[in-house]
């Protein structure tokens, strides 16, 4: 779990992204950032919840927003995940897992009697100053992207 809350300094990081190109969240600076955590790269939630960022970044780069999703995945699996979907997103590798911490999306999870840690599906969105105006912690894919515009769309006025 994170002690994150709305108002903090979002933590930096730098991540290998699908290109094995290093990226900074303090690189981002000046502009809106949606981080999004998910499980694993080619699963049915996480296939969707891409495919429905990908279809709206258009609408979300005319806001002035960069979408970044991160995963404990590699970049292989990343470049794979991207080809196979054809997805036009940022995805970055934390197989460390230290980012995913910094943002509390890695905790012990429970499913079908046994418990494990594994990425809890979450997103958060960073202002142009770098500072934590919304969190989700607990991400439903469905209508989840639509969310994240509104709520961009009301920090924005």
């Amino acid at each position: 779990m994170t002690n994150l809350k709305i108002g903090d300094d979002a933590p930096d990081f730098c991540l290998p992204n699908h290109d094995d190109e290093e990226v900074c969240l303090h690189d981002l600076e000046g502009r809106w950032v949606v981080l999004y955590f998910y499980p694993k790269d080619n699963t049915s939630g996480c296939t969707m919840e891409a495919m429905d960022f990908t279809a709206s970044k258009e609408d979300f780069e005319a806001k002035g927003a960069t979408i970044i999703g991160v995963s404990p995945d590699s970049v292989k699996s990343h470049v794979r995940f991207r080809e196979k979907h054809d997805l036009t997103l940022t995805l970055l590798s934390d197989e460390k897992k230290e980012t995913l911490n910094k943002y509390g999306a890695w905790q012990m999870k429970k499913m079908y009697g046994r418990e494990f840690m594994g990425v809890v599906r979450s997103t958060y969105l960073i202002d142009p100053k770098g500072k934590i105006v919304h969190i989700w912690p607990k991400v439903k894919v469905k209508g989840h992207v639509e969310d994240v515009m509104a709520k961009l769309e009301e920090a924005q006025s």
